[in-house]
């Protein structure tokens, strides 16, 4: 897993890891949520990929679009 990058200074997530059809959150309690295209929507996670990448935002997006549409 890469590390995020916060650059907002106030993330609750501290890294993450990018796949072909998935994203792979790892918040600071140590929780791990795996939101894949299937789950979350291909939508949806081409986004938290880009946000995951640019290391701003990704908490935001996910708390307001997506928080209960994990896969695991």
């Amino acid at each position: 897993m890469q590390n995020y990058a916060n650059l907002g200074g106030d993330s609750n997530i501290s890294k993450y890891e990018i796949g072909s059809d998935f994203i792979r959150v790892e918040f600071k309690d140590s929780s791990v949520y795996k939101y894949t295209n299937n789950s979350a929507g291909e939508n949806h996670v081409t986004e938290m990929k880009r946000l995951a990448i640019s290391g701003q935002g990704l908490n935001s997006y996910i708390m307001s679009n997506c928080k209960f549409s994990y896969e695991k």
